[in-house]
């Protein structure tokens, strides 16, 4: 599979290294995203690229220092007794501009705590002939070594780069789909290069989940045992929390009560899942994300939303060589699974875009009580840029829906809101699988448009 996306981070990246005078630049984002693959991209032939691993402090100073040899000779015939010294050495034989690039930077700083603090140091001289970048997937851990205003290197980065998934556009292209193949496939893989690749070797999708994450040999079964142990101090507690909002629990009342904790004491645990995209915390259109005490959370990583509602409550039965079982599970309830993702990509899909003729912010849901016990749900709702407009908006990952009873069930439900009133206008649209089975004159958002926008 081609290189795809990433196109500003590349611009970004060429323009720093190129810069005159040293740069120092932190590239940092979960497991599988490529951050690898761009810094190779970008680096030139005579910079320096160096993965670290587990290795001790001083196997990973001569692992180095024989890297650095490719290009300079010799350079590995000295035994560096500090990171200081080596890099002291490098900067007085490196090429003026070169570019040094120390990837899976966490691991070393596990193995020398003053590692950061020695950077300071040569960053603070303002001598280096140099540029440094430091890449990481323990996104704690690079949040601490570098972002953190306790960390030593706080403040001292000119490009600070977090990778995010490439978004679902590009996946008709890359995996040769239509677009409502790709809003199916999107579900499970997410905007995961590595993904992609893994399924790109497979005939069908089905094929692909059934080798790749459900048997229990496949190389994405224990895909989140991984990246939580990228940056989880208690491993299970968290894997206990996906598993238990992947199952339905929404709420923090309900999470507390399944996992049989105090709520309280499950707030910190949760915001760590937040800060790590694995989990979204989503309160209704309207209120302040700050008090609002109908928030509830969803897990936001398509893959580990597919674990832990498919894989890990039949681990024994997969483990068994029971898959046939548990993929005829996966296919009876993957319709509503699918639903879930779709809503997601429309309510992204009009965020910040023109609809009809208004740009509107971004999209949330709203749902509660209306009168004293009707309890309804809009799916997708957002304010114009102006404030005057509202645009709803209803999504059916279902065949042949008819247009005209959507729109009329949709205006209904809007009129119980009593926060309608204070809009000028009003924008129904509705989000469908494929097109509607009677004529309409309304907005209708069909896969190939919602992706073409996102």
């Amino acid at each position: 599979m081609e290189f795809l996306d990433r196109e500003e981070e590349s611009k970004r990246l060429k323009a720093e290294l190129s810069r005159k005078g040293a740069s120092f630049v932190v590239v940092y984002g979960r497991r599988r995203l490529g951050k690898s693959t761009l810094l190779k991209r970008v680096l030139k032939e005579n910079d320096i690229y160096f993965m670290a691993d587990r290795s001790e402090e001083s196997a990973q100073r001569r692992f180095l220092a024989m890297a650095i040899a490719v290009r300079y000779e010799g350079f590995d015939s000295v035994a560096y007794p500090d990171w200081e010294s080596l890099f002291r050495a490098f900067n007085y034989r490196c090429a003026k501009g070169s570019t040094l690039c120390l990837d899976e930077f966490p691991y070393l700083v596990k193995s020398c705590e003053m590692l950061p603090s020695t950077l300071q140091k040569l960053l603070d001289e303002k001598s280096l002939n140099f540029n440094l970048v430091i890449c990481g997937s323990s996104q704690q851990m690079m949040f601490n070594v570098a972002l953190d205003e306790k960390s030593p290197l706080y403040g001292r980065a000119h490009e600070i780069l977090r990778l995010k998934p490439i978004p679902v556009s590009y996946l008709p292209s890359a995996l040769k789909i239509s677009a409502k193949e790709a809003v199916s496939e999107y579900a499970v893989w997410g905007g995961v290069p590595r993904y992609w690749e893994l399924r790109e070797r497979y005939r069908s999708f089905m094929s692909a989940l059934r080798e790749l994450a459900l048997s229990p040999l496949g190389v994405l079964h224990d895909e989140p045992v991984h990246i939580l142990r990228d940056d989880m101090r208690d491993l299970v507690q968290a894997s206990t929390l996906l598993g238990i909002i992947g199952n339905g629990a929404n709420r923090i009342s309900e999470i507390a009560a399944r996992a049989e904790k105090n709520a309280a004491t499950l707030s910190a645990p949760l915001k760590r899942l937040v800060t790590m995209q694995l989990v979204d915390r989503e309160i209704p259109f309207g209120e302040n994300p700050k008090n609002s005490k109908h928030g509830i959370y969803h897990l936001s990583d398509p893959f580990i939303n597919f674990y832990y509602r498919f894989i890990s409550p039949y681990r024994s039965l997969l483990e068994l060589g029971r898959v046939d079982y548990v993929e005829e599970i996966v296919k009876q309830h993957f319709p509503e699974f699918e639903g879930f993702c779709w809503e997601r990509l429309c309510r992204q899909a009009v965020s910040g875009q023109v609809v009809g003729d208004e740009m509107f912010n971004v999209a949330s849901r709203w749902w509660g009580n209306v009168g004293k016990s009707e309890r309804i749900e809009i799916d997708v709702v957002a304010e114009s840029m102006d404030k005057k407009t509202l645009l709803v908006g209803e999504c059916k990952w279902t065949n042949s829906e008819n247009a005209g009873r959507l729109f009329a069930h949709l205006n209904e439900q809007v009129q119980k809101l009593s926060f309608v009133y204070k809009y000028r206008k009003i924008v129904p649209v509705l989000f469908l699988k494929e097109r509607p089975r009677d004529k309409t004159d309304g907005i209708v958002f069909l896969p190939e448009d919602v992706l073409k926008i996102i």
